[in-house]
């Protein structure tokens, strides 16, 4: 199937079989059993993307402020429980899949949130350390790995680093919104119109420039964080903090 943001074919992680000494097709070792663990990256992907990374910066606003401690280790416990339960499936179900992105979303914005708002901690410093995070995330995955393609989730190791990826990604994207939204006489809109502005350079990029598919897909796919978070929040927050209210 084509991808019409990152148009390439898709392998299917189900043929990955080899020839027995006796002629007979079997998984290969170490492989998880005839599974796509994740979906096809099609416009919807994307959209659903940016619907769950507004809704995740707005639930976590949410249980953060009325909530407090408890609203953290409800999104602990709820996340916990998504990431056992995709784990434990043997193929891409969506409603499964989609869920754990939405708890991700939610305890993405708690990490990035939480020192700040408690700690005081500066948002270049919550940028920074969430995107060296990342970075060692990736460094460790591709030196295990040797390859960082979404469409190789095909060990119980790859989905783990995959999904510590999408939880830095996360992480990464809600600091990296509320820093430029923090920038005197930008504000919340204006950050997510300049992200909607930057995510055109993977998408420019790799249909015209012969931008790296992986590298495109991974910079679109943390830039869709902070354009669906910059919009929550100025839907969201206060007048006084350039929001809507």
């Amino acid at each position: 199937m084509r991808n019409p943001l990152f148009p390439v074919s898709v392998s299917d992680e189900t043929s990955l079989t080899v020839a027995s000494s006796h002629g007979i097709a079997r998984p290969l070792q170490g492989t998880l059993p005839a599974l796509r663990k994740v979906p096809e990256i099609t416009v919807y992907f994307w959209i659903i993307k940016l619907l769950t990374t507004a809704m995740g910066e707005s639930l976590s606003d949410f249980l953060l402020i009325h909530f407090g401690l408890v609203g953290i280790v409800v999104g602990v416990i709820s996340l916990t429980t998504f990431l056992i339960l995709q784990f434990s499936v043997r193929r891409y179900i969506p409603w499964v899949y989609w869920s754990t992105i939405s708890m991700v979303a939610i305890v993405g914005t708690m990490l990035a949130d939480i020192p700040h708002g408690l700690l005081g901690v500066p948002f270049l410093v919550t940028t920074g350390a969430c995107a060296v995070a990342l970075a060692a995330i990736f460094a460790v995955w591709y030196a295990r790995e040797k390859t960082l393609s979404i469409h190789h989730i095909d060990t119980r190791r790859r989905e783990g680093f995959y999904w510590a990826t999408v939880m830095a990604a996360f992480a990464l994207g809600t600091a990296a919104g509320d820093l430029i939204a923090s920038i005197p006489g930008l504000g919340y809109f204006l950050a997510a119109v300049l992200f909607t502005a930057i995510i055109a350079i993977p998408i420019l990029g790799y249909r015209f420039f012969g931008f790296n598919e992986i590298l495109a897909f991974w910079f679109a796919y943390i830039v869709t964080r902070p354009i669906g978070a910059s919009f929550a929040d100025w839907l969201g927050r206060p007048s006084d903090l350039s929001g809507l209210g």
